[in-house]
Parts: structure tokens; C-alpha cells; sequence
């Protein structure tokens, strides 16, 4: 695998997830989103959980699988290892949050489900929205949604359109963002084939038979998908 010391997200990071989070941080009321999240929402919560309903994957838990992350981060050239914790979850699932102290989070489902380079791929992925600052934005994201009818309430109605602005921003970006955190992978990997491989499998994979699963027919159905936006309410439909 290439080690890529010294780079910078912006080797990698995708001109649209740049010009979502642009679009996203020039809205009104996305500062007020700002400072009430830094004022009500901390990291340590929700680590402190995950200490105590999770296994923290180190040289003697999950050793293999310490590794393999080891060598994301390494090969990413993080500075300071992030925390990565294995949940017991079926979902197939996995996720990196944290600013000041950055963590990521894998369910057993997705371990359940994935051979090791695929493994490796998800890993980079997620390490991708951390070399890139995702992170904050996530948990805005998240909070903002929770947050959105309160804000409504308070300002008399309009915020309620200013929160309806902003979600769809927030969503917008998440899914320009996954361009980035897949490009972070495709480094990583040096080969097409697990990236693809981990979607398909993370769209509908299973073990059972997994070998009825062609990675061809896959391809050809995202082709379709992306035909779909010659109609123009179909792209409706996609942001919805």
C-alpha cells in the first residue's frame, strides 16, 4: 500500500464537497448553529459512552484490525492516532465524529460483512472525513436537525424556514463530503476493486450469498442511477 507522507486534504478533497461546505457556512443562521453547538454539545459525553458500551481496538483488542488502522493512519499521514472503537450493533454501519479528539466508530455488523481489504477501505474512508475536518460539520449536521423546531419556536416561524435552508445544506454537503472520504480510500487502496466491492456490499451485501452478487451488475445499476438525472424531477427525488 502507498504511503503519501506529507499530504494535505487538499490533495484529494473534492471541488464540490468544497463549494457545498462554502454554500453551507454562507447561509443565514448557520453562525447561530455554530456557537449554540459549541455552547450545549462536547465531545467527552459521548466518549464516555463509548467507553462504556463499546471495545476500544488497540495492540491486545482486536489486534488485526489495530493494523490494519494503524497503517490508514499512517498511510494518510494523521499526526495524532484517533480513537477507533468496535460497537456491538448489527447495523452495517460505521462513522467518525470528534473534533478536539477525533474517534471512529465500527458496528460488528459491518465487520460481519466485509473481508479485510474492504475493511481497510472503510477504515481509510472514514479517516478521510477526519483528514478533511468533516467532523464538526457531522455533528452540526446531526444537532442542527434535532435542534431545527426549536429554533423555529424561538424566532416566531422563521426559523423554520431558515432551519429548512440549512438541513437541506447540511445534507447536501454530507453527500458531497462522501466524494472526498472516497477519494481518501481509493488512495489508501491503490485499487478500484474493495472501494466498489465495500459499496455494493454496504448497499444490500450479504454473506449468505454473497456469491450470487456480481460486482459488474452493480456498476451497470449505478450507471442507471446516475441516467436517472436527465430528468429533472428525478434529481428532485435524489435530494429529497
Amino acid at each position: 500500500m502507498p504511503t503519501y507522507t506529507g499530504i494535505s486534504s487538499a490533495a484529494f478533497r473534492h471541488p464540490l464537497d468544497i463549494q457545498a461546505e462554502q454554500a453551507l457556512r454562507s447561509l443565514p443562521g448557520f453562525d447561530l448553529i455554530a456557537r449554540k453547538f459549541v455552547e450545549f454539545v462536547y465531545e467527552r459525553p459521548q466518549l464516555v459512552y463509548l467507553m462504556g458500551n463499546s471495545i476500544q481496538v488497540g495492540p491486545r483488542q482486536y489486534s488485526t484490525i489495530y493494523q490494519i488502522f494503524r497503517e490508514c493512519v499512517r498511510d494518510l499521514d494523521i499526526s495524532s492516532e484517533p480513537t477507533l472503537f468496535i460497537a456491538q450493533d448489527a447495523q452495517v454501519n460505521s462513522y467518525a465524529l470528534g473534533q478536539d479528539n477525533p474517534y471512529i466508530v465500527v458496528n460488528t455488523g459491518l465487520l460481519e460483512l466485509l473481508n479485510e481489504s474492504e475493511l481497510r477501505t472503510v477504515l481509510a474512508h472514514e479517516l478521510g472525513h477526519i483528514k478533511c475536518g468533516h467532523t464538526i460539520l457531522i455533528q452540526m449536521a446531526m444537532w442542527a436537525m434535532n435542534a431545527a423546531s426549536v429554533i423555529g419556536e424561538l424566532t416566531l416561524g422563521l426559523g423554520n424556514f431558515v432551519s429548512q435552508a440549512l438541513i437541506y445544506a447540511f445534507f447536501e454537503w454530507r453527500r458531497k463530503a462522501e466524494l472526498s472520504a472516497d477519494r481518501a480510500a481509493l488512495l489508501v487502496m491503490d485499487d478500484l476493486n474493495p472501494v466498489m466491492s465495500s459499496m455494493m456490499k454496504l448497499s444490500g451485501g450479504s454473506n449468505k450469498y454473497a456469491h450470487e452478487c456480481s460486482l459488474q451488475e452493480f456498476i451497470q445499476q449505478s450507471e442507471k442511477y446516475q441516467a436517472l438525472d436527465d430528468d429533472g424531477l428525478n434529481q428532485v427525488y435524489k435530494f429529497l
